[in-house]
C-alpha cells in the first residue's frame, strides 16, 4: 500500500507552511522526516492523517485519498502529540476504549500491550494513576502504544523521541525497526534527533520552509554524514 502526496500545499495567511509537488512513499518503507522548527514536518502529517484541509493537492494512501473516504484509517494508527490522549482516564481505561474503538476486548488489548513489556518499562499499567499525572514521558509512551494497538500497516508518530529517557529511546528504536520487519508496516517518524532518526530509517525526507528539498536513500545508513553536512552551522 503505497502513499502517494501530489501537488500538496497548506498557507496560512501569506505564510506557506508546506508546499510539496510530488513524493512517494513505498509500502514497507521506514521515512523519517527532519528539518528545522517550521520546516513543514508536523503540518505534512496532519495533512496525512485529514486533520488539516489542504489547500490544493492530496493524500492517497493506497487508491483511496484521506479527505473522501475514512477507510484508511482501520490500517493507520498515529501520534502526534498529547491532545490524542484523554487525560482523565487511566493508562489502562485509555487503552480498552481505544481497543473498543478497534473491536478489540480486553483481553486482546493486554496481549498486545504484553509484547511491548521493555518499552513500559513497568511504569505504565497499574500505577493507579490518571494519565494527566503521569509523567512527559510515559505520556508519550501511552500515545505510542495506543497507535500500535490495532496492528496498523501504517504508523506516523511525530518526535516520538522527545521525553523519553535513553533506555527508553533504545527500545523504541529496537520496537520500531522489529515491528517494519515482522509486519511489513510503513513507518512514518519525524524527529530533531538525527541520529536516532538515520538509525532506523531506510529512507530520509528533508524539508526546509515548506519545501521537501532532499529525498535520500539511508538503506545502507550512508545518510548520516549528509544530513550532519546539511545542518552544520
Amino acid at each position: 500500500m503505497d502513499i502517494t502526496i501530489d501537488q500538496l500545499k497548506k498557507v496560512y495567511g501569506t505564510k506557506v507552511a508546506l508546499d510539496i509537488d510530488h513524493y512517494t512513499i513505498r509500502h514497507g518503507e521506514i521515512i523519517g522526516l527532519v528539518g528545522n522548527n517550521g520546516a513543514g514536518k508536523t503540518t505534512l502529517f496532519r495533512l496525512m492523517l485529514d486533520l488539516l484541509k489542504a489547500d490544493n493537492g492530496f493524500v492517497r494512501i493506497g487508491e483511496t485519498e484521506v479527505s473522501s473516504s475514512e477507510a484508511w484509517k482501520e490500517t493507520t494508527g498515529a501520534y502526534l502529540d498529547e491532545s490524542f490522549l484523554i487525560d482523565y482516564l487511566t493508562p489502562e481505561e485509555y487503552f480498552y476504549f481505544v481497543g473498543r474503538m478497534c473491536n478489540l476486548n480486553r483481553q486482546t488489548v493486554d496481549e498486545r500491550l504484553a509484547v511491548y513489556e521493555r518499552f513500559m518499562n513497568g511504569e505504565i499499567l497499574g500505577q493507579k494513576k490518571l494519565i494527566r499525572n503521569l509523567s512527559a514521558g510515559n505520556k508519550q509512551k501511552i500515545g505510542i502504544l495506543a497507535a500500535l494497538l490495532n496492528q496498523p500497516e501504517l504508523i506516523i508518530l511525530d518526535e516520538p523521541f522527545n521525553f523519553l529517557d535513553p533506555s527508553s529511546q533504545s527500545a523504541l528504536k529496537q520496537l520500531l525497526v522489529a515491528y517494519n520487519q515482522s509486519t511489513g508496516a510503513t513507518i512514518l517518524v519525524s524527529s530533531h534527533n538525527l541520529n536516532h532518526t538515520t538509525d532506523i530509517s531506510t529512507r530520509i525526507a528533508l524539508l526546509e520552509h515548506g519545501k521537501l528539498i532532499r529525498d535520500l536513500d539511508n538503506s545502507d545508513g550512508s545518510a548520516g554524514n549528509e544530513l550532519e553536512t546539511y545542518f552544520a552551522v
